[in-house]
């Protein structure tokens, strides 16, 4: 009988040797991926080389350049200095040609590249992949199912439902503004918002800025938890109240009294024309498809008007007498009516001239980004590759 015992000399080599190979492929590795990185940031360069830009780091690009909350004060004096559009490097291998030029981007605009996905993926946990995030032919299924949605026949009666809501938060201010001189808008708007889309695309009947058990501030929905806490984990919630409306509609179209009139109606609103989508071809629409489009449509709907609301109204109080003018406007226009109507919108040019500008000026989206599928030519003859 003999018996082999391994040395530990022959054990440390063993390991040693591992070690090695170990190191050596990571070493490799890293040279590959350096390599890359390294090719990749010529390709860079020279796709961007007919639109100067300031100096950047090799590795850090022009990071150093935009010093905390002075961006958009660093990105005007780049327009100044920079016609049409200005190369920004995130870093060594990652460029993204900023377009601040209105001739620029009707090229970009007029063409089908898709949405670039590092700018919008952290989107996707709040509000899923909807048609805000959505590309190709995906996108375009989505957007015929949901183009009746915005028929005029449907528009309509929503000034009347929109009104109320103002009318509610404006008692609230008033009711406010006595007990104090300072109010914040901001919040009661963004209530205000998210309780007429509410309303008016998923046939609520409660009145959001009234619920006890739902309030907004600091931009985060908080609600009132089954344990009877507040809480502020703002996707989480959001999904939970997605839910929440999506399952009180659904067991109103389950009433026969409801579902027929529901049917009889020539138009229907965005959530009934998702979820009879869903009845009619069950395979259409999946649950998690179903609840982003909900989700984009509430929450970026919601509040994004409310942003441009208050910014609307942060500029007409900056500028008196612009604000005195639309005033005018709109008392004229009215005489003893109680509420604006449908026909009264296109009657409002001054006005109407006012919140463009501010959207303008202050836009609650202030950028988009598209990741180019095949070359482009600007006006000025200056071009960019695929891919950029």
């Amino acid at each position: 009988m003999s018996v082999s015992v391994l040395s530990p000399t022959r054990l440390l080599g063993s390991v040693s040797g591992l070690l090695q190979v170990a190191f050596l492929l990571t070493l490799v590795l890293l040279l590959l991926k350096a390599a890359q990185l390294y090719l990749r940031r010529q390709w860079l360069l020279k796709a961007v080389r007919e639109f100067p830009s300031p100096p950047s780091h090799w590795l850090f690009g022009h990071i150093q350049e935009f010093q905390k909350d002075q961006e958009l004060q660093q990105f005007q004096k780049w327009v100044e200095k920079f016609p049409c559009a200005c190369p920004r490097w995130m870093w060594g291998s990652k460029v993204i040609l900023v377009v601040y030029d209105p001739d620029y981007m009707k090229v970009v605009l007029g063409r089908s590249d898709p949405k670039n996905h590092g700018s919008y993926r952290f989107l996707a946990p709040w509000i899923g992949y909807g048609l805000l995030l959505l590309n190709g032919q995906t996108w375009f299924q989505h957007r015929r199912m949901l183009t009746p949605a915005f028929h005029y026949d449907i528009l309509k009666p929503y000034v009347g439902l929109m009104a109320d809501s103002v009318r509610m938060m404006l008692d609230k201010w008033e009711e406010l503004i006595s007990q104090d001189s300072h109010l914040e808008i901001s919040e009661h708007i963004s209530l205000m918002t998210l309780e007429t889309i509410m309303k008016c695309a998923f046939s609520q009947k409660d009145s959001i800025q009234t619920d006890r058990n739902f309030f907004y501030q600091n931009d985060i929905i908080y609600w009132l938890t089954p344990d009877g806490r507040w809480s502020q984990r703002a996707c989480q919630l959001a999904h939970q109240h997605t839910d929440r409306v999506i399952k009180l509609r659904k067991a109103h179209l389950q009433e026969e009294e409801e579902l027929e009139k529901i049917r009889r109606k020539r138009n229907l609103d965005f959530l009934d024309i998702l979820l009879f989508a869903r009845m009619k071809n069950g395979s259409s629409l999946s649950d998690k498809d179903l609840r982003a489009e909900v989700d984009t449509f509430m929450f970026e709907g919601h509040d994004t008007t409310a942003s441009g609301i208050s910014w609307i109204l942060y500029a007409l109080a900056s500028h008196p007498q612009h604000q005195q003018r639309c005033r005018q406007e709109i008392q004229s226009l009215l005489g003893d009516g109680a509420s604006i109507t449908w026909d009264h919108l296109d009657q409002m040019p001054y006005t109407t001239m006012c919140i463009k500008e501010s959207l303008r000026i202050y836009p609650p989206v202030p950028m988009v980004g598209r990741e180019l599928s095949k070359p482009i030519t600007f006006p000025d003859g200056r071009s960019l590759p695929k891919g950029v």
